[in-house]
């Protein structure tokens, strides 16, 4: 039997099917294969050894001294890089009694506990009625706050000396709080505002309407709506008083056993650079470390919260 020929419309209707389209995914691997996939691998690989380098250099110096505070100084004299064999826990005992680090530590506790309170609480009240309430010379007091960002501290050690001195507050534990206080309020005030700007005013407006006083509003219901960006700053000026070495070495100078840690942690580097207790030295450096990462692993989802609150609302 011979086959019959196809006939006109049958070849017509065949040749007007529509061709299937690729699916999205078919697409989207298309367009991950394309020209442009090896810049983008070749970016991702640079990107990748630039943060690696970056995570060496940063935390490499900060293992290798809590590596180190558990060697003997013979041991650190005949090998600087090498790893500790034992752990030779006298150092900490050295640095902590004999060379003091504990009297410094407690020092700076109590210094920074009312300098912190002071700093938050000053910085929140005025950054909480510059960004909710409207008077005369509301943007020149804002930017009299921005301004005291970017004066040098080194500018004002004269003035602050004398004005201290002049108040019988050198070498004092209050004296020394309100230094850290007035350096820490400009930046705290600046991020708060803005902070607080972002904030919903109806829940402000409702309890004003309920008859709570301005006090009772920003104690009880805008304090803890900031509370991210409370945390966040709160971590910041914990690091930079806990740090601070500028201001201690000048207002808090006469009497040894009233020294900060950074100060101590100074003299401890001249005496035990001399005496040759090299581990006693880096016993010490690393009980100043623990705090500041230990207040940084805790808060690290907060402090991240609060930088990116403020943008999201």
């Amino acid at each position: 039997m011979s086959a019959e020929p196809m006939s006109t419309d049958a070849v017509t209707d065949r040749a007007e099917e529509p061709t299937a389209s690729p699916s999205p995914q078919a697409a989207g691997d298309a367009a991950r294969s394309g020209p442009g996939r090896g810049g983008s691998g070749v970016l991702n690989v640079f990107s990748h050894a630039f943060l690696i380098a970056w995570v060496v250099m940063a935390a490499g110096p900060l293992i290798w001294v809590a590596l180190t505070a558990f060697r003997p100084t013979a041991d650190f004299l005949n090998d600087p890089m090498g790893l500790p064999t034992s752990l030779h826990w006298q150092n900490f005992a050295h640095a902590w009694t004999e060379a003091k680090i504990g009297r410094y530590a407690f020092n700076s506790v109590i210094i920074l506990a009312g300098s912190l309170t002071g700093t938050m609480l000053l910085g929140s009240m005025a950054a909480y009625v510059i960004a909710r309430f409207t008077f005369p010379g509301n943007r020149f007091v804002f930017l009299l706050f921005a301004g005291g960002m970017m004066f040098p501290v080194i500018l004002a050690l004269i003035p602050l000396f004398t004005i201290m001195d002049n108040m019988s507050l050198l070498d004092t534990r209050p004296g020394l709080i309100i230094a850290y206080i007035a350096y820490s309020l400009p930046f705290t005030t600046f991020f708060l505002t803005s902070f607080f700007r972002t904030l919903p005013s109806g829940v402000q407006e409702a309890a004003m309407i309920d008859g709570a006083s301005h006090t009772r509003t920003f104690f009880q219901v805008m304090m803890p709506m900031a509370k991210p960006g409370l945390v966040s700053i709160g971590i910041f000026n914990f690091l930079g008083q806990w740090n601070q070495y500028l201001l201690p070495l000048l207002l808090n100078n006469e009497d040894e056993n009233n020294y900060v840690l950074p100060q101590g942690l100074a003299a401890l580097t001249v005496s035990q650079g001399y005496a040759g207790d090299w581990g006693a030295l880096f016993a010490g450096l690393t009980i100043a470390m623990v705090p500041v990462l230990v207040v940084y692993a805790v808060f690290q989802r907060q402090v991240q919260a609060g930088l990116t609150a403020g943008a999201l609302k």
